[in-house]
């Protein structure tokens, strides 16, 4: 099922992200967490996809598992920089004939060597959105927002303009970078709607889980506000255990205002772990989490 249709049931759907590991201890590690966060029936689950296509095989292998062995919806997450339409068009038809109704397509980190030769079919994210609906219009197609501004973005006026190209291009969602006060994402919801774009923002929320997890957030999304309260919560702990039930409740606050507030959508970024999401779906006693009121 399309998350556009999910997503039309009128209730809150919470959604789970997993990653490719890099090890086989990972690869036994993650197909835990989906043991346990399947219980909760999420909405869907998505899989990323590395910049320039960089874990495109491990990918597929994961979503072509999913879809063998699970009941779950799966979103595959899809980068254009450095992919020609040759290439895309067969990564494409491969998830279709896989079933794969859902895709969230990306722009990806560009190049780190400038000198280096890439294809340039795929200049942004939106090019990626109308190829998807020329050759395939029966998938579904999100992208992604940013509350607190693209990282590469000195105009966030500009920024509204390009997401509502994306939208108009065929885009049936968005699903948001995490953030920790709701208050952005509800002025980002605002703002969206008053540049016209009219499709659901799912809310991305990631946990804090310790200090080294909290640095590594700084670091690969810059533009992320981290509040005085949440601060001095982490500053407070004494340990990383701490850190992390300060981060988790932190984090529950969050789901338990956006699932009052109506949100459409609430996407948990777990980094491959599944005791945070547990434990946010327990103190808030979430069960079915495919439509929750």
């Amino acid at each position: 099922m399309r998350v556009k249709d999910l997503l039309a049931a009128g209730k809150t759907a919470v959604s789970f992200e997993f990653f490719p590991p890099k090890s086989l201890r990972g690869w036994e590690k993650l197909y835990g967490t989906i043991a346990d966060l399947s219980q909760l029936q999420p909405a869907y689950v998505s899989v990323t996809y590395g910049a320039g296509g960089s874990t495109r095989d491990q990918t597929h292998d994961l979503i072509t598992r999913l879809r063998k062995e699970t009941a779950l919806e799966i979103v595959a997450h899809l980068t254009c920089v450095g992919h020609s339409k040759d290439e895309m068009s067969r990564i494409l038809d491969m998830y279709a004939e896989s079933g794969v109704e859902n895709i969230l397509a990306l722009r990806g980190d560009l190049p780190q060597d400038p000198t280096e030769s890439h294809p340039t079919d795929f200049p942004r994210a939106v090019d990626l959105v109308s190829f998807i609906r020329e050759k395939h219009p029966q998938i579904g197609v999100g992208v992604a927002g940013f509350p607190e501004g693209h990282p590469e973005s000195r105009n966030r006026l500009e920024e509204l303009t390009h997401l509502k190209e994306k939208v108009d291009a065929g885009a049936d969602y968005i699903v948001t970078q995490l953030f920790f006060d709701n208050r952005d994402y509800r002025d980002y919801v605002e703002r969206c709607t008053l540049a016209g774009i009219e499709v659901p923002v799912i809310a991305g929320v990631m946990p804090v889980t310790g200090r080294k997890n909290l640095a590594r957030m700084a670091e690969l999304a810059p533009r992320t506000r981290f509040p005085a309260g949440l601060l001095r919560a982490v500053n407070r702990a004494q340990s990383d255990e701490g850190v992390e039930r300060a981060g988790v409740h932190w984090a529950t606050e969050q789901v338990r205002d956006l699932l009052d507030q109506g949100a459409p959508g609430i996407h948990l970024y777990t980094l491959n772990n599944s005791a945070a999401s547990l434990r946010i779906a327990e103190s808030l006693g979430l069960e079915g989490l495919s439509s929750v009121s």
